[in-house]
């Protein structure tokens, strides 16, 4: 018998997708469907791959599921699932940023699993060893790795780890750091050095208010899509969100990521906040949206989307029309390959189809990379 654990039980009671089979920590999860033979070439090596992470390592951390998205539709609607196969990790209960694209082996799942438990937290002996980095950064001072404060500070950080650099120090070394001797967490934003001090009112042994705090400070929650990060954000496997607005436009980003912050923050895991410059991202039509500013949500495997106008500008002051309109099936889309830009635009026919699409990587046969 497999090892594959048959997820039945999640919480969706809440926005906030719950997993909660004992402390396990890392669940890769293959959502499939039983018509698709891709789905069914894969079954066998997961299975298999099943067993062989069963055996190497703590089934306390680690889990391989599988979920027959015919028979659980809510929770395929949860995770966003457009495409069979679709090979997910959940990190503490949160989805991470990537699905899996690597090899479809036994061997591959292993150690793709042996990578994500590794310790994520960078280790210094001094301040002198910060620098400015890409992503923003995590930083604890500690008086002890054995402290209760540490083991939050870890599990925070295995949440993080795609997200920002976590880094922590201990000892006496960093006392000036650390006021009235207690442990200290800070961030620094991407590319800056300034700190950001952890808020009284969040405990560092409170790991659902450290981490939800960290993310909210370290990880911009509406960012800006170009022409030359498209590509990485398309990698996150999530949809988009996108407000297009007019360059000199600088106060309607400014409203839309309030709009974010105060109503759709429970969303965060199931999609991406984004911002583009209109002009650069223009339709070349007369009619094109680039005179308007618009709200899109656009489905990044399928690079199809749907847009709202200014005549409807309203909706996305609206807390509960958003949530209506960003929910609506990335299924509404485009004709099939229309480019980024032209979906962008509103281009295309749009018609729903009754099932997601394939993997569009599944056509290369379970084994080959991705």
């Amino acid at each position: 018998m497999s090892n594959t654990f048959h997820i039945i039980i999640f919480l969706l009671a809440t926005d906030e997708c719950c997993w909660r089979p004992g402390s396990t920590e890392l669940v890769l999860i293959n959502f499939y469907a039983d018509w698709c033979r891709f789905s069914n070439m894969l079954e066998p090596i997961w299975d298999e791959g099943a067993d062989l992470v069963a055996k190497k390592l703590d089934s306390k951390r680690v889990l391989m599921a599988k979920v027959d998205c015919d028979k659980e539709d809510k929770l395929s609607s949860r995770f966003h699932i457009t495409k069979y196969p679709t090979l997910k990790l959940i990190r503490n209960g949160h989805p991470a940023k990537k699905e899996y694209r690597g090899q479809r082996s036994a061997e591959s799942f292993l150690k793709f699993l042996e990578e994500e438990i590794r310790d994520p937290v960078r280790f210094i002996n001094s301040t002198d060893d910060l620098k400015e980095e890409k992503k923003g950064q995590v930083i604890g001072y500690f008086e002890s790795p054995n402290s209760y404060s540490y083991q939050s500070f870890m599990k925070m950080a295995s949440s993080l780890k795609d997200e920002c650099v976590i880094i922590a120090g201990f000892g006496p070394e960093f006392r000036a750091f650390m006021p009235g001797g207690e442990d200290m967490v800070i961030v620094r934003k991407p590319s800056s050095l300034d700190d950001i001090a952890m808020p009284p009112d969040v405990p560092v042994t409170d790991t659902t208010r450290l981490t939800d705090w960290a993310r909210r400070t370290c990880v911009p929650l509406v960012r800006e899509i170009t022409f030359e990060n498209a590509e990485e954000l398309t990698e996150e496997g999530l949809p988009f969100l996108i407000l297009f607005h007019l360059p000199e436009d600088t106060e309607t980003p400014k409203r839309f990521l309030r709009v974010v912050e105060k109503d759709l923050y429970s969303e965060k895991d199931g999609i991406q906040f984004l911002t583009a410059d209109g002009l650069t991202f223009a339709h070349p039509s007369p009619s094109s949206w680039a005179s308007r500013k618009r709200t899109c949500r656009l489905s990044p495997s399928t690079a199809s989307g749907i847009c709202m106008s200014s005549q409807t500008s309203r909706t996305w002051k609206d807390p509960v029309k958003m949530k209506q309109f960003h929910r609506r099936p990335t299924l509404w889309q485009t004709a099939p390959g229309v480019p980024l830009r032209a979906a962008a635009a509103g281009g295309g026919g749009a018609g729903p189809h009754t099932r997601p699409a394939e993997h569009a990587g599944a056509h290369l046969a379970p084994g080959v990379r991705v």
